[in-house]
């Protein structure tokens, strides 16, 4: 199946380096599911599934299991070159690490519902069945911190975030720690959880999602991707990640915010009018100054951008070229 040429593509938004990338449309990655078989069920999809997210088995059929195949090659790859190398240079055999994956992308875009769902596909296979996925949410500075800082309203932007523990984390797994640990976030109480943590013990693929984990900024020696095996940068419109941003928060507003322990609790009572303004004005002062200026300027840096239209199907896929 041959890619398509990136020259022919109208889209105005694509790389400024097409030689990067090999360009398939869905069609053709979906051919490349070879005989990948199909192990998730509806009732699995639906119990995996984000808030207002429409992904269905035709997603994961045409793009999950194609990039489960791929990521499957790519483990067993680096398994080999791990062993062979420390066994000729070293003359020991070592457990092999972790092949960590990293899932950048804008708030809304989807890319928590893609990460569980690339959970679960790559757990099926008896090469790797133990996948583990840890959110970038856990390493946000406390709330309390932010406030001391004024940071509430860049909460998400990369000064948010403790870095050096996030750096830490990672470093461990990759080193093959045992118990390693990560902090819990609670989206409804809108902080951590004291002494509540995520123990991560050895897997055989870790996801690591987040909103800047391609950053290469960084306030430390190293930064996250220095320990990804693969990247994947989930990507849309921003105009229609900005429609999605707002059908999420007025669902939330209806559902999670009526509940006294949520954070934002204060929004219970919003006319549909008055939430959608609410909303607008969040995305327009916080979320998309974060995503154009720390987050989509990181996404030429994936090994994967996985593009999504207007109904959040995808419809496109960038494959860095190797």
């Amino acid at each position: 199946m041959r890619p398509l040429d990136y020259e022919r593509s109208m889209e105005p938004d694509l790389p400024r380096h097409p030689s990067r990338y090999h360009v398939f449309r869905r069609a053709e990655w979906a051919a490349l599911r070879a005989n990948t078989a199909l192990s998730l069920a509806q009732a699995d999809l639906d119990a995996l599934r984000g808030l207002n997210d429409p992904s269905s088995i035709a997603d994961v059929v045409d793009i999950h299991l194609p990039l489960s195949r791929l990521l499957n090659l790519r483990v067993a790859a680096a398994r080999r070159l791990s062993i062979a190398v420390e066994a000729e240079f070293l003359g020991r055999i070592a457990h092999p690490a972790p092949f960590v994956i990293g899932i950048a992308g804008s708030v809304a875009v989807g890319k928590s519902t893609f990460s569980r769902l690339l959970q679960v596909v790559l757990a099926r296979w008896p090469d790797h069945p133990r996948v583990d996925l840890v959110t970038t949410d856990g390493f946000l500075l406390p709330r309390e911190a932010l406030e001391a800082r004024g940071l509430m309203r860049r909460k998400g932007f990369p000064e948010s975030y403790d870095l050096r523990a996030m750096l830490r984390f990672l470093g461990a797994v990759k080193a093959n720690g045992r118990h390693v640990r990560s902090p819990v976030y609670s989206h409804e109480a809108y902080d951590i959880i004291p002494d509540r943590f995520q123990v991560i013990d050895r897997p055989d693929i870790l996801i690591f999602e987040g909103l800047n984990v391609l950053q290469t900024v960084s306030q430390a020696s190293a930064v996250a991707s220095d320990f990804f095996d693969f990247s994947i940068y989930v990507d849309a419109d921003p105009a229609v990640t900005e429609d999605w941003y707002v059908a999420r928060f007025k669902l939330l507003q209806r559902t999670v915010f009526s509940r006294p322990s949520s954070y934002f609790h204060h929004y219970r009572d919003l006319t549909e009018a008055e939430a959608e303004k609410v909303a607008r004005g969040i995305w327009r002062d916080i979320n998309l100054p974060n995503l154009m200026e720390n987050i989509r300027p990181t996404r030429e840096r994936a090994d994967l951008v996985i593009r999504k239209g207007p109904s959040h199907a995808v419809e496109e896929l960038w494959l860095r070229r190797s």
